[in-house]
């Protein structure tokens, strides 16, 4: 067997292998993820999920669906967790591979640390090698891939089986195996938002689960295939015609991709915050009311194109999460579009009209950038005549233009009393006791 060099670095790495400014990112992405999966435990196809979950049992174990009172098994655990982590659309994205590890890594995760009683600083190791893993898959598969495939779905399933691989300690040919059979689970497909479905949901509980199920398997001696990646009906070679082999080991244990990643400062789709940055900007410079606009251009990627053109009229909240002219709407009218404003204005009267105002393009610049940059560009027609531009290298969240800790913490804060499953002192107890994971001699329940 020959063994990968993504396979041996996931089975090796240790926290104090890990740079202390990465350290520290990981610990942001940690708690901002801890937020998203509050806000989203409510909602109800993470309910379905959750109950589903829990009718499989056991109907008490180790291991927590957070904001509920019922505890069960690492898988179980794993799959609910990682379905509330996405829904609402605030988990974090890493450009380049256009892919959301929080939601695939930290759930299963979680859930098999507080199983086996690992360390915080053992648990944060394998959430470092997820996403190590799941970025650098995003990579390889190319962007031919993310226009057929949800690639947190497909990638995710690889993250997820590396750091459940790492805390059971598997050995660097385990882990091997572990990725055979995480990549040949590896599913999820766009269609679902012509019909706003709701298997976005189960796209990140799926990869949660396989990927905990393909290394515990490996453990025990099960075997996968050895070159999922790049063998003759492999990965690649069944969803890729741009795939790249040579981004699987980019720069291992120098390059840090985890350091790369955004967080999200709108509640929607990552595709359409460069334009919505953009619109503020203009909005701002020139003292616009959105009475003021009469036309919007954005000027984007293939990508946005390929993944928001399917939304012209929105028929769910989550939905409209994938609309660019709702999106551009609501951030025109409130300066941000989050949660609550999505909940309560996506169908207003004058975020429809706002919509139908905006319009997308293909720009050579920005399909050029992408994905490495997501660069927002606009054009602003207004009312009386003018025509404006605006520009933004660097989308709010971006590592170029990053959340504070201070900004983290509020954000996780905020989403926790949007789901309503924490009182504030729970989850400002909570949220705290979070910064310190690092420490934590055992990782037990997360909410306090």
């Amino acid at each position: 067997m020959t063994l990968h060099p993504l396979a041996a670095f996931a089975a090796q790495l240790r926290w104090e292998d890990v740079p202390a400014a990465v350290q520290r990112r990981a610990e942001d992405l940690w708690v901002d993820w801890f937020g998203s999966v509050l806000a989203g435990q409510s909602a109800r196809p993470v309910q379905s999920l959750a109950r589903f979950a829990l009718s499989q049992g056991p109907c008490a174990g180790p291991c927590e669906v957070i904001g509920h009172s019922a505890t069960t098994s690492p898988m179980m655990a794993a799959l609910a967790n990682a379905a509330a982590s996405h829904v609402a659309e605030q988990d974090d994205v890493h450009n380049g591979a256009v892919f959301h590890p929080a939601a695939v890594v930290f759930a299963p995760a979680v859930a098999v640390a507080q199983s086996i009683g690992a360390s915080g600083a053992q648990l944060m190791a394998a959430c470092v090698v997820g996403y190590e893993v799941g970025i650098r898959v995003g990579e390889f598969l190319g962007r031919s891939h993310y226009r057929i495939f949800h690639t947190t779905a497909t990638a995710g399933t690889l993250a997820a089986a590396a750091a459940v691989g790492r805390l059971l300690e598997l050995t660097p040919g385990q882990m091997q195996h572990a990725f055979g059979s995480a990549g040949t689970q590896s599913a999820g497909l766009w269609e679902f938002l012509r019909t706003a479905a709701d298997s976005k949901q189960l796209h990140t509980a799926h990869a949660s689960a396989a990927g905990l199920m393909a290394a515990y398997l490996a453990q025990d001696g099960f075997t996968g295939a050895q070159d999922i990646f790049t063998g003759p009906q492999g990965l690649a070679a069944g969803m890729s015609t741009d795939a790249d082999p040579s981004r699987l080991t980019d720069g291992l244990g120098t390059r840090w991709a985890l350091a790369e990643t955004s967080f999200k400062w709108h509640a929607s789709c990552r595709h359409t915050h460069p334009a919505a940055d953009a619109l503020l900007q203009v909005m701002r410079e020139h003292g616009l009311q959105p009475a003021d606009l009469a036309q919007v251009t954005c000027h984007v990627h293939q990508g946005a194109i390929d993944v928001l053109g399917a939304v012209i009229a929105p028929a769910t909240v989550h939905q409209s999460k994938f609309s660019m002219g709702t999106v551009l709407g609501l951030a025109a009218r409130f300066g941000h579009a989050g949660l609550t404003e999505f909940d309560a204005h996506f169908l207003a009267p004058e975020t429809v009209a706002l919509r139908e105002k905006v319009s997308m393009v293909l720009d050579t610049e920005v399909d050029t950038a992408y994905p490495q940059r997501w660069i927002g560009k606009v054009t602003v027609h207004t009312l009386d005549g003018r025509t404006l531009q605006g520009r933004v290298d660097d989308p709010k969240g971006d590592p170029g233009n990053t959340l504070t800790r201070e900004e983290i913490t509020a954000k996780a804060l905020r989403l926790a009393a949007y789901g309503g499953a924490a009182s504030s002192a729970q989850a400002g107890q909570s949220v705290q006791h979070l910064w310190q994971v690092a420490q934590w001699p055992k990782v037990e329940k997360l909410l306090k």
